[in-house]
C-alpha cells in the first residue's frame, strides 16, 4: 500500500510540475535569468550584476570577456524566436543547459533513445513526447541549433548515422573540443556548410543548474570552430548566456579540450585524489587514527581552508592560518610545485598527442563499460579513507543520509 501511495504521489507530482510549466509558461518570456532569483531579489533585496562585454587585464595578459547583461531576456529570446535548439542526449550537461534555456524562454526539444533512462529522466524534467521529447533523428530533423551532448564515446559511435541529418542552415554546437579536435580518432568531422560553436561551462551540467537557479550563473568559455555565417560567434556567446553562463571568455576548440582534460587528470580529479590518499597514508602508517588522518587531510582542506580559497585566494587562506602553519605552507609549496610539475609536463603531452584521447574511446566504448567503470569506482569508495569520510560526514550539522 505505501508503495502504491508513494508513486501516486509522484504520479500526482509530475503532472502538477508540467501543469505549472504550461501555466507558467508566458511568464517565462519576461522573467529573470531564473525565477528563484526574481523572488531573491525581492524577498532578499539581491540585485545582480549588471555587467557587458569587455577587456580584462588577466595578470598582464588582456583578455575579452562577455557577460550577460548585454542579452538581457527580451532581447535573448528574440534573437532566438525563429529557432529550435535540438538538445541531444540528457546526461549531466543536456539536464542543466536544456532546463535552463527552457527556463529563459527559448524553444528547446530534447533527442534521445527512447524508453531508455534518459528518456525517462526527460519526462520527469517535463519534457512531454510527442511535443518537446523526440527521439535523436526527429529532434535533429525539427532542430535548426543541434546541441551535441552526447558523451564522447556516443559523440564518436554515432557520427555517421546523425551526420547526413545536419543540413546546410543549421549549426552545430558542443560543450567540449573533444569530438572535433581529435577526429583522427573519433571521425567527428562537421559538415562544411554549418556554423559549429563551443560552449563549455566550467562545472558540472548540476551545477550549470544550481547556480543558474541562484541567479549567480556558471562561467564558461566560448569557441568558434567554423563560421559560415559570419554571426558564429555571436550566436555562441547568445547560447551561453541562455544555457546559464554568468560570463564567458574566448578560446579555441583545441585549448578548451587540452585544458580541459589536463584539469581533469590534474588538480580537479585525479591529482587531488592522489594526494589525499598519499597523506592519509602516511598519517596512517606513523599511529594516528583514522579519523585524525581523515580531518587532516580532507575534512579541513574541503569545509575549512578550501573554500576560501575559492573566496579570496591563496594569499588570503595562508593569512588566516596559524603562523605556524602559514610559515610551513610558504616553505613547501616550492618542493610540490617543483616535484609534479614534470608530471603535468607528462600528463599534458598525453593529452596533447591522443594518448588520453584513445585511451578513454577504448575504455567508454567498451560492451563492458558500465560494469568495469563500477569496478573501479568500488575501489574507491571501499578504500579506507572514503570509508572513514562518511562516519566524518554523517558527524557534521547539517548532514543529510547519503543515497
Amino acid at each position: 500500500m505505501a508503495s502504491s501511495t508513494a508513486s501516486c504521489l509522484r504520479a500526482l507530482s509530475r503532472h502538477t510540475r508540467v501543469a505549472q510549466r504550461l501555466l507558467t509558461k508566458k511568464s517565462f518570456q519576461t522573467a529573470s535569468y531564473s525565477l528563484l532569483a526574481r523572488h531573491q531579489s525581492v524577498t532578499n533585496k539581491r540585485v545582480l550584476a549588471t555587467r557587458g562585454l569587455k577587456t580584462l587585464d588577466f595578470a598582464g595578459s588582456k583578455e575579452v570577456v562577455y557577460e550577460r547583461s548585454d542579452w538581457p531576456l527580451a532581447k535573448l529570446q528574440n534573437y532566438f524566436k525563429n529557432d529550435t535548439l535540438a538538445l541531444i542526449g540528457y546526461g549531466s550537461q543536456g539536464h542543466g543547459q536544456g532546463l535552463n534555456a527552457r527556463d529563459n524562454g527559448l524553444n528547446v526539444i530534447i533527442g534521445v533513445r527512447k524508453d531508455g533512462e534518459s528518456w525517462r529522466q526527460a519526462i520527469e524534467d517535463g519534457w512531454v513526447p510527442g511535443e518537446s521529447l523526440f527521439s535523436i533523428e526527429e529532434a535533429i530533423d525539427r532542430g535548426t541549433i543541434i546541441m551535441n551532448l552526447l558523451s564522447d564515446a556516443a559523440q564518436s559511435s554515432t557520427w555517421s548515422h546523425i551526420s547526413p541529418l545536419i543540413t546546410k542552415g543549421k549549426t552545430l554546437y558542443f560543450s567540449h573540443g573533444f569530438s572535433v579536435v581529435y577526429k583522427d580518432d573519433t571521425k567527428v568531422i562537421p559538415p562544411k556548410d554549418v556554423d559549429v560553436i563551443l560552449v563549455a561551462p566550467k562545472g558540472s551540467g548540476r551545477t550549470v543548474r544550481t547556480l543558474f537557479k541562484e541567479g549567480r550563473g556558471i562561467n564558461s568559455s566560448v569557441a568558434v570552430f567554423q563560421d559560415v555565417t559570419g554571426k558564429a560567434m555571436e550566436k555562441a556567446v547568445a547560447i551561453g548566456v541562455a544555457i546559464g553562463s554568468g560570463y564567458m571568455y574566448e578560446t579555441t576548440f583545441e585549448k578548451e579540450v587540452f585544458s580541459d582534460l589536463t584539469g581533469e587528470r590534474g588538480v580537479l580529479a585525479a591529482a587531488i585524489q592522489g594526494l589525499f590518499c598519499a597523506q592519509y597514508k602516511v598519517l596512517r602508517a606513523n599511529g594516528h587514527s583514522p579519523s585524525e588522518a581523515f580531518n587532516e587531510t580532507v575534512e579541513e582542506a574541503t569545509q575549512s581552508l578550501y573554500p576560501l580559497i575559492g573566496e579570496k585566494g591563496m594569499d588570503y587562506m595562508f593569512n588566516a592560518c596559524s603562523t605556524t602553519a602559514r610559515r610551513g605552507a610558504l616553505d613547501w609549496a616550492p618542493i610540490f610545485e617543483a616535484t609534479n610539475r614534470p608530471v603535468f609536463e607528462k600528463l599534458y603531452e598525453s593529452v596533447k598527442n591522443g594518448t588520453e584521447t584513445r585511451k578513454a574511446l577504448e575504455f567508454n566504448g567498451r560492451a563492458t563499460y558500465r560494469e568495469d567503470l563500477a569496478k573501479e569506482l568500488k575501489e574507491i569508495d571501499e578504500q579506507e579513507i572514503w570509508r572513514v569520510g562518511k562516519v566524518v560526514r554523517s558527524l557534521r550539522p547539517d548532514y543529510t543520509p547519503e543515497h
